[in-house]
C-alpha cells in the first residue's frame, strides 16, 4: 500500500459564514454559489440573518433546476419561455442539457419553450400564469474556463460570490473555489504528480476516499436525483482515465488503456446538523489488487436461490428486483451448466472463474452475453432470463456467458452496499481498467471467453446486453457533459445498436426491424420509450439516431467484429431497483427472444 495523499479541506460554507460574521457589513447584500444542499444553505442563511446579515446562498450545481425548485411558484403556471445561454467553449446545447429535467418538473399542460439565447452567463425566464400576470427573471449560472488532459478547452460550473451595496451597485463579483472543487483538484494533482511506473498497469487498485458535505436531492415526479457524491465519482473516474491515457501516449477515449482498477469512494459525511461538519476529508492509496477495499456498510439481506431445474431458475430470475450477487448468479445458472456443461472456461484478472455453457441444437447458433460493463445490471439478468427461455426450446442453439466481467461486477456489488442508487461507472471496466471487448494483446484473461464461445458455437450473431444511466449523467467539474459519452447523458428509452460487416448490412437491417417490431408487444415499453424520448428531445435539441417502430436505433459498420452481426441492447438501468428493474430485464429478455427467432429466418434466407 502506498499513501499518495491524506488531506483535510475546510468546508467552504462554514468558512464563508465565519468570514461574514467576523466582518459584518449589514448594508451589503451577499450571494454565494456552492455545491451544498438546500438544507445546509438555508441553515447558513438563517445563522447570518440573526446577526443582521442578508445573504442568499444558491447551488452552483444545476443552478436553473434549483432556482425552479426553490424560488418559483409553478402553481397555476400557464407558460414558461426559457432562453438558455451560449458559450464559445461549450456545446450549443450544454445549458439546455443542464436545465434537465425541467420539462418533467412543470405541471401538466404548461407550455414550455426552450430557445438559444445570448453569449452570456444567465438563463432568462419569462413566465405567464393562468390569471394573466407575468414574471421575468434571470438565473445566474457561474462557470469558469478549464482545459482537459488532452488540451481542449471548455467551461465548467464553479463557486461564486457577489455583493451589492445599499444602492444596488455590485461591489464584489468573482469566482470562489469551493471545497468540492478543491477536493477534486487536490486528488487529480496528487495522482498526476505521483511517480508511476513507465508501463501499464500503473497500479493494482487506486482507492480515492472522500468524505463530502454534499447532497442528494430527489426531484419529485421525475425519477431524477441530483447527487454531488455521484457526480464527484464520475468526474474523478473519467478524468483519471483521461490522465492515464495521456500518460501512456494513447488517444482520448482509448478503451484499451490498462491503468489498473480506479475506485473513487465518495461518501457524504454523517452529521446530525446540516452545519455540523466543518471539513472535507480526502485520502488516496495505491493498492495491490490483493489488498481489500474498506468494508462497506451492510446492505440488503441476500436472497438465496437453490433452483433444481431450468424452469425453477427462470421463475426466480424473473422476480429479481436488484442485481444478483456473484454467488446468486452461480446458483441461478447452475441448471444450465448442469444440463450443457462448460464449453469454454477462463479466469478473470483477479482470479475469478468464468465460463460459457453451450447448448447444441439444429437451429442457427447465437452467442448471448451480459456484464461486459458490470454496472449495466439489466443486461446480466436479461441475458440470464433469455438463456433460460432459449434452453426450454427443443432445437435452440446458443452459447451463453453469464457475466463477462466478474471483477467489475464484484466492485459494483461493493458500491451498491452503500450507494445503490448511483451509476458506479468505476465498476464498468475490468480490474485492469480496460474494456474487455477492446483488449488487443495477451494475457487475455476474461476477454478470451467471447472468442472461444463464438468459435465453439460457430455463431454469426452476438447478442450483447448492456445498459446506460437511468438518470442524468454529469461531470460538473470538467465541462458538465460527459466527454465522449454525450449521447448517453440523459435517458432516451430502450436503445438498439447494430454493428455489422459491410456485406451483412441487409441482415443487420432486417434484424433491427424485426426486434423493434417485437418490442412493441412488451407491456408498457412503447409508452416508456415515448415519454423518455420526448424528455430527451426537449433537453437535447437533437436526435442523432433513427427510430424504428418507436425504438431508438443506431446502425454501425464494423468490419473487425468477432461475428458478422452484433446486436447491442441498451436499457436505462443504472440505479434502478424494484419493479423498475424487473421491467428492464423483462424488456431485455424480450429482445433476446425476438432476435433469436428473427435470426433463424434471416440467416436461412442469406
Amino acid at each position: 500500500m502506498t499513501l499518495l495523499l491524506s488531506s483535510t479541506l475546510d468546508r467552504t460554507l462554514t468558512q464563508w459564514v465565519a468570514e461574514r460574521l467576523a466582518h459584518p457589513q449589514p448594508e451589503w447584500s451577499w450571494q454565494l454559489w456552492c455545491f451544498e444542499g438546500v438544507e445546509a444553505r438555508r441553515a447558513a442563511e438563517k445563522m447570518l440573518s440573526k446577526q443582521g446579515i442578508h445573504a442568499r446562498i444558491r447551488s452552483a450545481y444545476k443552478p436553473l433546476v434549483h432556482a425552479v425548485l426553490e424560488d418559483l411558484d409553478t402553481t397555476a403556471l400557464q407558460s414558461l419561455h426559457l432562453h438558455y445561454p451560449l458559450h464559445a467553449d461549450a456545446a450549443p446545447n450544454r445549458f439546455m442539457l443542464e436545465a434537465y429535467p425541467l420539462a418533467a418538473m412543470l405541471p401538466p399542460g404548461v407550455d414550455l419553450q426552450m430557445q438559444a439565447g445570448q453569449h452570456t452567463d444567465s438563463y432568462t425566464l419569462a413566465l405567464r400564469y393562468q390569471d394573466g400576470h407575468t414574471q421575468n427573471l434571470q438565473v445566474f449560472a457561474p462557470n469558469r474556463s478549464f482545459h482537459t488532459a488532452h488540451g481542449s478547452s471548455g467551461i465548467t460550473p464553479c463557486g461564486w460570490q457577489q455583493a451589492q451595496d445599499a444602492q444596488g451597485r455590485t461591489v464584489h463579483d468573482a469566482a470562489l473555489q469551493t471545497d468540492y472543487e478543491a477536493a477534486y483538484a487536490q486528488a487529480l494533482h496528487a495522482i498526476e504528480h505521483h511517480a508511476w511506473p513507465q508501463t501499464e498497469p500503473f497500479f493494482g487498485r487506486l482507492h480515492i476516499a472522500m468524505q463530502l458535505t454534499g447532497f442528494e436531492h430527489e426531484i419529485a415526479g421525475t425519477g431524477e436525483t441530483m447527487s454531488t457524491p455521484e457526480a464527484m465519482h464520475e468526474d474523478l473516474y473519467f478524468s483519471l482515465l483521461e490522465h492515464f491515457q495521456k500518460l501512456s501516449g494513447r488517444a482520448a477515449g482509448d478503451r484499451r488503456l490498462q491503468p489498473g482498477q480506479i475506485v473513487p469512494d465518495i461518501r457524504i459525511a454523517a452529521q446530525s446538523h446540516p452545519l455540523e461538519q466543518t471539513s472535507v476529508g480526502l485520502q488516496i492509496h495505491a493498492l495491490a489488487l490483493s489488498e481489500p477495499l474498506p468494508t462497506a456498510p451492510e446492505g440488503l439481506p441476500p436472497a438465496f436461490f437453490r433452483p433444481n431445474s431450468i424452469e425453477d431458475a427462470a421463475f426466480h430470475a424473473a422476480q429479481l428486483q436488484r442485481a444478483p450477487s456473484l454467488a446468486q448468479m452461480d446458483a441461478l445458472v447452475q441448471p444450465l451448466f448442469a444440463a450443457y456443461g462448460s464449453a469454454c472456461q477462463g479466469q478473470s484478472v483477479q482470479g475469478r472463474p468464468i465460463a460459457a455453457t453451450y447448448k447444441k441444437g439444429s437451429e442457427h447458433a447465437v452467442v448471448l452475453s451480459g456484464g461486459q460493463h458490470a454496472n449495466e445490471i439489466s443486461g446480466v439478468t436479461g441475458a440470464l432470463r433469455g438463456a433460460l427461455a432459449l434452453a426450454q426450446q427443443a432445437d435452440s442453439h446458443f452459447a451463453y456467458i453469464p457475466i463477462e466481467n466478474p471483477d467489475g461486477y464484484d466492485l459494483h456489488q461493493w458500491y451498491c452496499d452503500y450507494a445503490p442508487q448511483q451509476m458506479h461507472h468505476a465498476a464498468r471496466y475490468t480490474a485492469l481498467g480496460d474494456d474487455l471487448a477492446y483488449r488487443d494483446h495477451a494475457p487475455w484473461y476474461e476477454s478470451a471467453l467471447r472468442r472461444d464461445a463464438i468459435a465453439a458455437s460457430g455463431a454469426q450473431l452476438h447478442l450483447s446486453l448492456h445498459g446506460y444511466p437511468a438518470h442524468e449523467w454529469t461531470r460538473p467539474l470538467s465541462g458538465y457533459v460527459p466527454q465522449g459519452f454525450d449521447l448517453w447523458t440523459i435517458p432516451k428509452g430502450f436503445f438498439l445498436i447494430l454493428r455489422y460487416r459491410k456485406d451483412w448490412q441487409a441482415q443487420a437491417e432486417a434484424l433491427a426491424e424485426r426486434v423493434a417490431q417485437a418490442l412493441l408487444k412488451v407491456e408498457g415499453l412503447p409508452e416508456y420509450n415515448r415519454r423518455q424520448l420526448a424528455l430527451y428531445q426537449s433537453h437535447s435539441g437533437r436526435q442523432p439516431f433513427e427510430l424504428r417502430h418507436g425504438t431508438p436505433c443506431s446502425m454501425q459498420v464494423d468490419d473487425n467484429g468477432l461475428t458478422p452481426v452484433s446486436l447491442i441492447t441498451e436499457f436505462p438501468d443504472q440505479t434502478v431497483v424494484g419493479d423498475a428493474l424487473v421491467f428492464a430485464h423483462t424488456a431485455q429478455r424480450a429482445a433476446v427472444l425476438a432476435a433469436y427467432a428473427a435470426w433463424q429466418d434471416i440467416v436461412q434466407a442469406r
